[in-house]
């Protein structure tokens, strides 16, 4: 939590840009990014650099065109984002930092319960063949796409999927827990909203994810806003996630790029996460 006695944690002035690594975050995330290949001419890029630029668009929402120029080329930003996606390397940098903000906690590296939703973003103006089909939410009145994450009681992205929007949340959480399987095998609690009840949803679990209890936190019928049990979680996270300008709308033509840019920002929020408390 800010306040004014742990101001200095999160003062990032001294920074060349506020998205980027300091010393103690770059620490963390480089023995997770790979060696250049054996053979041919020596890799001349600064793998610090090119997460800073990818943080760059991620934080500011700008165009690719318009990274700085002390900044690496976009062409070689943009390349090694789409690499380090294709060889799951932002996977493993991911998966790392969440084990090691997990134990940082106290925690097993497991959790045993997590919370489910999804969020519609509009999408940008675009169109095209090769550009992943969006969807209208009917309940939000969103054309576009749908986010849908799992967090764990610390507020921590544990796994995330980019759909159409139009896909029902008891749906697409389904193919969300069917990307799961095997990587938290002590998963046995799982939180949800009223969208997620239904035979359907429960047939879909049994089929995925069958050790896994499904608890629906319904909205209370008091008139007023009550802070709801668990739910609370994961809407928070969503907020944080938001903070980063380039998830304001859905700007990606492809969805795996979109899914790309929601893990670094979970990235982003882990490293700082382990650092402030150390300072």
């Amino acid at each position: 939590m800010w306040t004014i006695e742990n101001r200095g944690r999160y003062d990032r002035s001294k920074l060349r840009y506020p998205s980027d690594l300091t010393d103690a975050e770059w620490a963390l995330i480089n023995p997770s990014i790979p060696a250049a290949k054996s053979g041919g001419n020596k890799r001349h890029v600064n793998e610090r650099e090119i997460v800073n630029g990818i943080l760059y668009i991620l934080s500011t929402g700008c165009q690719w065109a318009a990274l700085p120029k002390d900044l690496p080329a976009r062409s070689t930003v943009n390349f090694y984002f789409q690499r380090w996606t294709d060889d799951r390397t932002l996977a493993n940098i991911h998966h790392s930092l969440y084990v090691q903000c997990r134990e940082q906690a106290g925690r097993q590296a497991s959790p045993t319960a997590a919370i489910i939703d999804s969020q519609s973003v509009r999408s940008a103006g675009k169109r095209g063949r090769r550009i992943d089909p969006s969807g209208y939410d009917a309940g939000k009145k969103i054309k576009g796409k749908k986010r849908h994450i799992i967090v764990d009681p610390q507020d921590l992205l544990m796994s995330a999927i980019i759909h159409a929007a139009d896909i029902q949340d008891r749906d697409g959480g389904v193919m969300l827990m069917s990307t799961m399987f095997g990587l938290f095998p002590f998963l046995l609690k799982l939180y949800a909203d009223g969208g997620y009840q239904g035979p359907k949803f429960q047939q879909g679990m049994a089929a995925v994810c069958r050790r896994i209890n499904v608890e629906i936190v319904k909205r209370s019928d008091v008139g007023k806003f009550v802070v709801l049990p668990k739910r609370w979680i994961v809407e928070r996270s969503i907020a944080w996630l938001n903070r980063c300008r380039r998830l304001a709308k859905d700007w990606e033509c492809l969805n795996r790029s979109a899914l790309a840019f929601l893990n670094w920002a979970s990235v982003r929020l882990m490293v700082r996460k382990l650092c402030q408390t150390t300072l």
